[in-house]
């Protein structure tokens, strides 16, 4: 896969809403620009993956996030 970038525009708005939703209720008000560059390759590189393929890792859309948070921000 070539280099991403890690640049929240490359989310949609939708998509960059419900992460910080994600992180606004688990993470006291922490934002996508606090994250790591390795975390937010993780949330594009599984973004960039269909419907099916995350549904074949047990994921929908809506779960990226706390799939790439779970050790950091347990529920």
């Amino acid at each position: 896969m070539a280099e991403v970038d890690l640049h929240t525009r490359f989310l949609s708005a939708t998509w960059r809403r419900d992460l910080d939703l994600y992180l606004a209720e688990r993470a006291g008000g922490m934002n996508a620009y606090m994250i790591a560059r390795h975390r937010l390759l993780s949330v594009a590189r599984l973004h960039a993956l269909s419907d099916a393929e995350l549904s074949g890792m047990g994921l929908r859309r809506r779960d990226i996030p706390a799939f790439v948070f779970e050790d950091v921000l347990p529920d």
